[in-house]
């Protein structure tokens, strides 16, 4: 069932990348298990999925204890006093949300000697209950290198591979694309002001997977396309 789901899926986002003009071999599929269990996680390692996403730390530690070959992302919002052990869990993290979050993230990956991938979450679409950076201020400091700038190139260990945002709730294909589009622009910026490249936009969920890799979307997070509602 989840082998058949996921055939489906990738055949739509394929045919989306194709439709505006992009390799369909540009993105990568994260199933995000937030609430579903380990056994969950085996048969979609059954099915053939390796990349899994989840949204808290702690529901996810013995998820990653049974399947510690595969490649974990948090992405879900981190909390600072959590920062070490998501860095003992998961290769990827998608939601540095501030400067803070930033440097103690490099200093954990220092300490351990690890080389965690991040993306920077960018509040695009200005939704007071979003976690994320403020789009305008994001876009000032790309602009005119500012401290984002100065710290993104003080990682020494920790690697920053791009951005990452979530489409307004219940926002209609249009508004979703727009939103996608402009956190384009901002990795677009923000790669001019460093002259280094950030090649992964982390944007897409179920509702909206199509748009955002018609807009550029190198990884996209799916939970309910592949696994069902989540359980009560």
């Amino acid at each position: 069932m989840i082998g058949e789901r996921h055939a489906r899926l990738v055949a739509r986002l394929r045919q989306a990348a194709e439709g505006s003009g992009r390799d369909p071999d540009a993105f990568r599929l994260v199933a995000v298990t937030k609430g579903f269990s380990a056994d969950v996680v085996r048969l979609a390692l059954e099915a053939g999925l390796r990349r899994f996403g989840e949204n808290r730390v702690q529901e996810a530690l013995p998820k990653v204890a049974a399947a510690p070959d595969a490649d974990w992302h948090l992405v879900g919002h981190l909390q600072s006093n959590k920062a070490r052990p998501a860095i003992g869990a998961f290769a990827w993290l998608h939601s540095v949300d501030d400067l803070g979050l930033l440097a103690r993230l490099e200093a954990i990956a220092h300490d351990t000697d690890r080389h965690p991938d991040l993306l920077l979450q960018v509040n695009v679409s200005r939704e007071a209950t979003r976690s994320g950076f403020d789009a305008d201020w994001f876009a000032a400091q790309a602009e005119h290198q500012g401290e984002l700038v100065a710290a993104i190139q003080g990682l020494r260990h920790a690697r920053l591979r791009g951005l990452m945002t979530m489409a307004p709730a219940g926002a209609g294909d249009e508004e979703a694309r727009a939103t996608f589009r402009q956190l384009r622009d901002l990795r677009d910026r923000l790669e001019a002001s460093l002259g280094a490249p950030l090649p992964e936009l982390s944007m897409g969920m179920t509702a909206d997977a199509e748009a955002a890799v018609a807009e550029g979307a190198t990884i996209v997070r799916i939970g309910t396309a592949l696994f069902g509602p989540r359980p009560d």
